[in-house]
């Protein structure tokens, strides 16, 4: 077959979607010489991407995503490059296209929290916006071949809120990769103002990640325990973290909690192996990245127990409801309280990650695309 991959979104740059398109091609390169590959990129992310295999070519398109304009070029381009199968890693697949397809649905935060404070834009402009949403991916999953999503608790979801059969939808789990570095020199902590301990957060700071409950949280921690105990936000810097920052100086905690915006994977890493424990709560998740990655470091995780947290992180996380400053309070101070039993979470989170792999991932998508011939 020659399949086409949407690959606009390519690149660590546009955080989790990104790395999933970028992971997802360059394992697909390792393991797959029969088919031919199709990669669409934008202007700005096209040299970010090199085929290094044969059977693997890009392709530069003009329309970037949720565009009037994409669902008329990316249809005539499919078409000109004689595309036997499409995958969209995202919902937005283009109204007017013929070619069959498979879509990925990570998860449907827009179907659960249609809230205007998750955007910049005027109501009635994010209304029509959740309108378009609504209707476009409803229809995307009508029309494919496949619908693939990344856990069981997102399956679940999309079989009950879009009417889509349980049989059409597969599932494959992300990996993670996140690399040790080793330049010789210690992880310097005054780079991002820390002066002790700190608990860890990784990610956006849209509403549905449950932030300023966290930072509230955090808060009457910082009442309860004496000493120097820093909370780490990682993450873009945006709208929605710049409000959270408004939230924090009201507070008078500007030296306790440290906005870090985004940092290069090195730093990252030391961030992690760095961290008294890893905090995470979010009140929707398709897959849930950070944790792994955080127990891959080596640290304790204390998650939200909604949607697919528990199915991700199984038994080597510490789980508490999101909505309940006090139920997060008490899990981060058993683990920060009692050695042995962070001891042991980090002992399990170890043999957790062993379960996720890109390599595995795109294996399941290739066979995905061959049960489609």
């Amino acid at each position: 077959m020659r399949i086409g991959i949407d690959a606009r979104m390519y690149g660590a740059s546009n955080a989790g979607l990104g790395r999933y398109v970028q992971k997802l091609i360059k394992q697909l390169e390792k393991i797959n010489s029969d088919n031919e590959y199709v990669i669409f990129l934008l202007e700005e992310n096209f040299d970010k991407y090199q085929p290094q295999s044969p059977n693997f070519k890009k392709v530069k398109i003009k329309s970037c995503w949720y565009t009037l304009s994409e669902h008329f070029e990316i249809p005539r381009v499919v078409k000109k490059h004689k595309i036997d199968l499409m995958h969209f890693p995202h919902f937005n697949v283009p109204w007017f296209l013929k070619t069959r397809y498979v879509v990925t649905v990570h998860d449907l935060i827009m179907t659960h929290y249609p809230d205007s404070r998750a955007t910049t834009k005027m109501k009635f402009i994010y209304w029509l916006k959740i309108r378009a949403y609504r209707l476009i991916i409803s229809r995307a999953v009508r029309r494919a071949e496949r619908v693939i999503t990344v856990s069981e608790a997102s399956k679940k979801d999309i079989v009950k809120n879009l009417k889509v059969s349980a049989e059409k939808i597969l599932v494959t789990y992300e990996g993670f990769d996140l690399k040790a570095y080793d330049d010789g020199n210690s992880f310097d902590l005054e780079k991002f103002e820390l002066t002790g301990p700190y608990l860890l957060y990784v990610g956006n700071a849209y509403p549905h990640k449950n932030l300023e409950t966290l930072i509230l949280a955090f808060e009457k921690l910082a009442k309860k325990r004496k000493g120097s105990l820093q909370l780490v936000l990682v993450g873009k810097r945006d709208f929605f973290s710049k409000r959270l920052e408004q939230k924090v100086k009201q507070l008078g905690l500007e030296e306790r909690i440290i906005f870090t915006g985004y940092v290069k994977d090195e730093d990252l890493v030391g961030l992690y192996e760095n961290a008294e424990m890893f905090v995470f709560p979010s009140l929707l998740e398709g897959f849930g990245l950070p944790p792994l990655e955080a127990m891959d470091r080596g640290v304790a995780v204390a998650s939200s127990q909604s949607s697919c947290m528990p199915e991700i992180l199984g038994d080597a996380a510490l789980y508490f409801d999101p909505e309940k400053t006090d139920e997060m309070i008490d899990s981060i101070e058993k683990i920060l309280n009692n050695p042995e039993l962070k001891k042991n979470m980090i002992e399990k989170g170890k043999i957790r990650t062993e379960k996720y792999s890109w390599h595995s991932c795109a294996q399941k998508t290739l066979n995905i695309y061959s049960e489609i011939k």
